[in-house]
């Protein structure tokens, strides 16, 4: 299981940041190769699946994930939103947690722990590294652009 963790500190509200992060349908936008689908009604809540579908032509598999916490950001508590990869290649599961920091601006804190099948563990590094590096530029898209 590769695990890895990125912290952004932007200025924004903690509910704008929230709000951006939260738009399922904008991490296709920031992810390569990434489509992603929302296959339960709005709005978000515990119990939304959302699939992302990465790839291309054949080569291209679904990541289903299910939204299993849901906590909005409030007042002065930090939101939290847990989904579960519940796919047949990726498993494990990515967190958001999004609250106030320094100066009035939005801490995010993204963490996740990915299973790929197939992959010998010898390759977790490499694929921490680069889910590090994927997910931390997706994040700074995320965050820099409003929808």
């Amino acid at each position: 299981m590769a695990e890895f963790q990125l912290q952004r500190t932007v200025p924004l509200p903690v509910d704008e940041a929230w709000r951006r992060l939260t738009r399922w349908h904008r991490h296709g936008e920031a992810v390569p190769l990434t489509r992603v689908t929302v296959t339960t009604p709005p709005p978000t809540a515990e119990g939304t699946r959302v699939v992302a579908r990465t790839g291309l032509g054949p080569l291209a598999f679904d990541d289903p994930m299910e939204v299993t916490v849901w906590q909005p950001p409030r007042d002065d508590s930090p939101g939290l939103c847990r989904l579960e990869k519940r796919g047949r290649i990726v498993r494990g599961w990515a967190e958001m947690e999004v609250g106030p920091g320094p100066g009035g601006r939005a801490r995010v804190l993204w963490r996740e722990e990915i299973r790929v099948r197939f992959l010998p563990a010898p390759v977790d590094r490499v694929l921490a590294r680069a889910g590090r590096h994927v997910f931390g530029r997706a994040v700074n898209r995320l965050l820099r652009t409003a929808e």
